[in-house]
């Protein structure tokens, strides 16, 4: 078994949180207080997520987590994008977000597929 701080969308998602952070520090004060803290949340949620489906004992129930962890992910790609609409953050941060939430997307996604073929061969 993997321990939880070597699996890949868990550091992803930690690195998610981390640029999520610097992007919020920068937001002008008004908008900190409302969409920054939105993004944060969102943010985080996801490698929270992450954990505690880790966590738990059955695939089913992981699963459920890793589901709530993908929708978290998509929350944050629509905070990411209002912050750039509303040019709040620069096309480069904007870029290097959604790479990095895009990446994180496809392989929660795969991991979510292996934990389900596994648990349904157990």
């Amino acid at each position: 078994m993997v321990e939880l701080g070597k699996l890949e969308i868990y550091i992803l998602s930690i690195k998610f949180s981390d640029t999520a952070w610097r992007i919020y520090e920068k937001l002008p004060k008004p908008f900190r207080y409302n969409m920054g803290d939105q993004l944060i949340r969102s943010a985080d949620s996801i490698g929270a997520n992450i954990a505690e489906g880790y966590g738990r004992y059955h695939y089913k129930d992981s699963i459920k987590f890793y589901y709530n962890a993908r929708g978290s992910l998509w929350e944050s790609k629509h905070w990411i994008y209002l912050l750039h609409k509303r040019d709040l953050i620069a096309k480069e941060q904007y870029d290097t977000s959604m790479q990095l939430l895009e990446q994180l997307g496809k392989k929660l996604n795969n991991f979510i597929q292996s934990i389900k073929r596994r648990g349904d061969k157990a």
